[in-house]
C-alpha cells in the first residue's frame, strides 16, 4: 500500500490558537476546507464526532460533493444508531460520494461527553458494545440473504440491506482506542488502527500489540499515526513559530477554562502523557508543548522543523509499517496550503525511495 496522508476537515474555522469564527455550521468554509486540502495533494479528510457538534454525515456530503478525488474518513460512536441503520446509513453516504468513504470507529473516551448523549456504559462495555455493532454491520454490507443476529447489545430478526458498499468487500473501517479492549476489538475488525502521535518506541510497542491480536484472527492491520507539524524555512524558525503557537494557545486555554479541565480519561490520553513526560522533545522533533497543555486530550504532539526534517521524522514512523498520516495545523486552512506545496512532495519523494530500496 501506498503511503496516504490524511488532514482532518472542521465545521468552521477554529483551533487552539483561533477562537471559533463564523456560524457553528459554516457552509463555505467547509467546501473551501475541502477543496483546499484536494488541491494540496491530500489523500482523505477525516469528519470528527462531538457530543455537541453538527452531525458529521452532513458534513462529509457537502464536502464530498464539492471535490472531485479526496476520499473521507467519517467518525462514528456506536451505540446511538442501530447497526442494521448505521450500515445503510454509511452505504448510501458512499454511494453519493462515488466510492470516497471509510468510517473510524471510535467507543468514546470521556465519560462525561458519552453521558451527554445518554450514554451510562463504562468503558470496557463500550468496547464490547462496539464490538457487537461491528458484526452487525459487516454482515449487513456483505450478506446476500436476510440474516438474524442476537448478541448482548442486539438482536435483528431478518435483517438485510439492498444497497450494498461499492468498495469490496466492504467500507473501510479506521478503529481508534488504545486499551487492551480496544485493541481486542480492532485484530477482529480494524482494517486500520489509528494512533496518536507517540513517541517511536511508544508506536513500534502498539503496532506490535495490533498486529499480534489481528495475526489471532488471520488478519493483517495497516497503521495511521496523527500529528500537527509546524515547518519553517529554517529550523530556528520553525522552533520559534512553536514557541508562539503555545503561548497563543496559553492564553486563550486560560480565557476560556480549555486545557486540563475536559482531559478524557481514556487510555490514549494516558499514553499521550506518558509521552509528554518523557520531555518537550522526544525523538528529536516531536514536541509536545500543546500535549502537555491540554493534557493528553487529544491528536496534539507536532513535528517541528524544516520540511525535510519532518519528512524524515515521518520516514521514521513509515519504517515501523505506518503507511497513513494525518497532518492539521494550528491555522487549519494556510497551513494545509503550506503541507500542500513544502511537505507532502518531499515526503512523498522520501518514502517513494525508501520503498523502491525495501523492494529492491
Amino acid at each position: 500500500m501506498s503511503v496516504q496522508f490524511l488532514g482532518m476537515i472542521g465545521h468552521r474555522l477554529s483551533s487552539e490558537i483561533i477562537p471559533p469564527a463564523g456560524p457553528i455550521f459554516d457552509r463555505d468554509y467547509i467546501v473551501r476546507f475541502a477543496q483546499t486540502h484536494e488541491a494540496a495533494g491530500f489523500d482523505r479528510l477525516l469528519v470528527g464526532h462531538w457530543s455537541d457538534q453538527p452531525d458529521g454525515f452532513l458534513v462529509t456530503a457537502l464536502a464530498g460533493l464539492s471535490t472531485q478525488k479526496i476520499n473521507f474518513l467519517l467518525a462514528h460512536r456506536p451505540g446511538f444508531v442501530s447497526p442494521t441503520l448505521a450500515a445503510r446509513k454509511f452505504a448510501t453516504l458512499e454511494h453519493l460520494l462515488g466510492g470516497r468513504l471509510a468510517v473510524h470507529i471510535i467507543s468514546g473516551g470521556n465519560d462525561a461527553e458519552q453521558r451527554r448523549d445518554g450514554d451510562y456504559l463504562d468503558h470496557d462495555r463500550r468496547y464490547a458494545r462496539t464490538e457487537a455493532f461491528l458484526e452487525i454491520v459487516r454482515q449487513v454490507w456483505t450478506q446476500e440473504r436476510p440474516f438474524d443476529a442476537h448478541n448482548d447489545f442486539y438482536r435483528v430478526e431478518q435483517a438485510f440491506s439492498a444497497i450494498k458498499p461499492l468498495q469490496q468487500p466492504h467500507i473501510p473501517i479506521f478503529f481508534g482506542g488504545s486499551s487492551d479492549a480496544a485493541i481486542a476489538v480492532a485484530g477482529k475488525h480494524a482494517n486500520v488502527f489509528a494512533l496518536w502521535g507517540e513517541s517511536l518506541a511508544q508506536t513500534r510497542e502498539t503496532i506490535q500489540r495490533v498486529r499480534a491480536e489481528a495475526a489471532k484472527h488471520q488478519r493483517q492491520i495497516d497503521f495511521s499515526v496523527s500529528f500537527r507539524p509546524i515547518i519553517a524555512a529554517t529550523e530556528t524558525q520553525a522552533w520559534e513559530k512553536a514557541k508562539e503557537i503555545l503561548h497563543v494557545a496559553t492564553e486563550h486555554a486560560a480565557q476560556t477554562g480549555a486545557g486540563h479541565k475536559n482531559k478524557p480519561n481514556s487510555v490514549g490520553a494516558q499514553r499521550l502523557l506518558q509521552t509528554v513526560a518523557q520531555g518537550d522533545v522526544v525523538d528529536k522533533r516531536l514536541w509536545t508543548g500543546i500535549a502537555r497543555l491540554v493534557g493528553g486530550g487529544h491528536n496534539s504532539t507536532a513535528l517541528v522543523g524544516t520540511p525535510e526534517q519532518v519528512a524524515d521524522a515521518l520516514l521514521d514512523y513509515y519504517d515501523l509499517g505506518v503507511r497513513n498520516f494525518l497532518i492539521r495545523g494550528f491555522d487549519p486552512l494556510n497551513d494545509a496550503q503550506e503541507y500542500g506545496k513544502e511537505l507532502l512532495p518531499i515526503a512523498r519523494a522520501k518514502i517513494a525511495q525508501r520503498g523502491a530500496k525495501q523492494s529492491a
